[in-house]
């Protein structure tokens, strides 16, 4: 049974940081591209971070760049998402995705204020 678990989410000032982490469970990042994605009511899920491990490929789009890092710890199986400089835009509920399949964690808030 696959099993995505993210969290470290919660309530920052403008300008500060968090870390979130999305721990697996009956499946390997290893062998799979990972995705960090987010959403807000009213508009469709984005991407923000991807990484395959296999190919050591990283993708962050323009609004992000800079700011956000994906990262992963393959002894714990878990993948990371570093958010610096956050903004008030960067509110959103955050969720990890194995691309290509249809595994989706739980998602996790992140609320910046002004």
């Amino acid at each position: 049974d696959v099993q995505l678990q993210a969290s470290g989410g919660g309530f920052v000032q403008a300008g500060g940081s968090l870390r979130l982490s999305c721990a697996a469970s009956g499946i390997s990042f290893d062998d799979y591209a990972i995705g960090w994605f987010r959403q807000v009511p009213g508009k469709e899920r984005e991407v923000v971070a991807c990484s395959s491990i296999s190919d050591r490929t990283i993708y962050y789009p323009d609004s992000v760049k800079g700011r956000f890092t994906i990262s992963s710890d393959q002894g714990k199986n878990t993948v990371f998402l570093q958010m610096s400089s956050l903004r008030p835009e960067d509110t959103a509920v955050y969720y990890c995705h194995i691309l290509r399949t249809d595994y989706w964690s739980q998602g996790t808030l992140v609320t910046v204020s002004s």
